[in-house]
């Protein structure tokens, strides 16, 4: 007779080997169209959401069509045609053609992009985090040739620095200081830019010409050097972020208590951990403890008594956790070294501060 442990290891691998099989497989929307023409504003996710459920494995939906290897060579006109390529969907793309001399519609705007770029491209220009100890170190910003306390565009101002004849420095204002609520480390410093500026004249205290400004700059604002790829990170290809431990929403741009769609957000994690630039993760909002009193009755948190939150900090025996509340999902589009900025791309319930990020494809049965 057949070894009972043998079938049972064989029914094991079985089942990881289709739990495999079914993350990786697109899923049709309910409804979807059999065809899609391009319109100016689109953009890849956007597209996406006509087809899929999860609109941000596109990647996957187009990845086997060699006409579209780069789907940033979509635009305005095109007509995308849902087939099937060895039992799984793919999109092709027939480009629209003009009748005449001038060729293929090709609008100044460009290809389609991932996202809507004019949603996060003051964040690729203007936020950094950084080492708040580097941070206080760079040149000091000490007023400017104008008695204004506040300067703008065409603007001279002073730093207290040798800084180079001709080169162009960033003006940066402190933020926020970002601290991971666990082990209480520091991620880092906040910093937005105000304005940009090349000197003019070098010395102990070197004048720059403001060349440009987002806010106003005063005294006590720090320089530094323009980052060369603010740019580079928006282009990218969405794909399922996988870290060892979850990581957690910080903090909102905009400092609101709650987030939805397309709003921007910090996370905790950064290239140190293993996040980059297209790495989507699914929103949790973590569960409850849920009390037993002593007639055997659920307490709900907000109901307690303060000797059954006692009970609760002491010992796990007395609570019950919840399942974790499922919000949506965002992607990131920008790394620091122990932080990223996220933008929220489906928003299903209110998105706050603490809830958990993780991988979106390993709870697909919750979401």
């Amino acid at each position: 007779m057949e070894n009972p442990m043998k079938r049972l290891i064989l029914l094991a691998l079985m089942i990881i080997s289709c739990s495999f099989v079914f993350a990786d497989t697109l899923t049709l929307k309910s409804g979807h169209p059999d065809s899609y023409v391009v319109k100016k504003g689109d953009t890849l996710w956007d597209i996406s959401e006509h087809f899929l459920n999860d609109p941000w494995r596109w990647p996957k939906l187009w990845g086997a069509n060699p006409q579209i290897a780069n789907p940033h060579l979509i635009y305005p006109g095109d007509r995308l045609t849902l087939v099937f390529i060895d039992g799984e969907p793919r999109l092709v793309v027939k480009p629209h053609i003009r009748k005449s001399p001038e060729g293929r519609i090709m609008p100044k705007g460009g290809a389609i992009p991932a996202v809507d770029l004019s949603l996060i491209r003051p964040f690729l220009v203007q936020n950094r985090v950084v080492d708040g100890d580097w941070f206080d170190e760079q040149p000091l910003v000490m007023g400017g040739e104008s008695e204004s306390k506040y300067h703008i565009a065409n603007d001279i101002i002073y730093v207290q620095a040798e800084l180079t004849l001709g080169d162009k420095f960033g003006v940066y204002a402190q933020g926020r200081e970002f601290v991971s609520k666990e082990e209480g480390e520091l991620l880092g410093q906040e910093v937005m830019l105000t304005a940009s500026g090349r000197v003019i004249e070098s010395g102990p205290i070197s004048k720059v010409r403001l060349l440009s400004n987002f806010r106003e700059t005063k005294a006590g604002y720090r320089v530094l050097p323009i980052e060369e790829d603010s740019l580079l990170s928006a282009y990218f290809m969405p794909r399922a972020a996988n870290l060892e431990t979850p990581a957690s929403v910080i903090a909102s741009d905009k400092k609101n208590r709650e987030m939805g769609k397309l709003d921007v957000v910090y996370i905790d994690k950064g290239n140190e951990d293993g996040v980059e630039a297209g790495h989507v993760f699914s929103i949790f909002r973590e569960g409850v403890d849920i009390v037993i009193n002593g007639d055997g009755q659920p307490v709900l948190p907000q109901d307690r008594s303060t000797y059954e939150s006692l009970l609760t900090g002491i010992s796990s025996d007395n609570a019950v956790k919840m399942p974790d509340i499922y919000r949506g999902k965002l992607m990131v589009f920008k790394v620091f070294d122990k932080t990223s900025l996220a933008l929220i791309m489906v928003n299903e319930r209110p998105v706050r501060v603490d809830d958990k990020l993780i991988q979106p494809s390993s709870l697909l049965a919750s979401e």
